[in-house]
């Protein structure tokens, strides 16, 4: 069941509480080293309200950059160019921001992510063969759901 946004992923009934959980381990000096090695906290500001939501989500390091994606509305509020905080393996960092929502860069870096991170692949619906690549047909479909890949450059 996809969510109102006709995205392919999902979120899960106790998606509140489990990021709740994972926000607090990526606080704790020492857990945030273990859990950091795959996930932050984004410190996003609502385009409208003005709001700053801490989002958990996983990232690749990949050419310099932490590379994410997401589906959800909540990616609608970074912008190329407009900083973006982050907590990373524990302290708090300023990243900036490139935003990747043209259908050839999208696909191109959700297949980069599904291929070094099988839970990002399954979170997406993505399918992988047995070689380990990603599903074109998939990876365009989560496009095409309203996907975006964003690079992050701590600075």
């Amino acid at each position: 069941m996809a969510d109102e946004s006709g995205s392919r992923a999902q979120t899960l009934a106790w998606q509140g509480v489990a990021n709740r959980v994972v926000r607090g381990l990526l606080r704790t000096p020492l857990l945030s080293r273990v859990v950091g090695e795959r996930l932050i906290t984004l410190y996003v500001v609502g385009r409208k309200s003005g709001k700053r939501y801490p989002v958990p989500v996983a990232y690749l390091a990949h050419e310099g950059a932490l590379l994410i994606g997401t589906p959800f509305g909540w990616g609608r509020n970074l912008r190329t160019g407009v900083p973006v905080e982050v907590r990373f393996k524990g302290r708090l960092r300023v990243a900036d921001v490139v935003v990747r929502a043209d259908e050839d860069a999208v696909v191109e870096d959700y297949a980069v992510m599904a291929r070094h991170n099988r839970n990002f692949a399954s979170f997406n619906k993505i399918g992988i063969d047995q070689d380990g690549n990603p599903d074109p047909a998939d990876l365009r479909l989560a496009w095409t759901a309203g996907a975006r890949a964003f690079r992050l450059k701590l600075r």
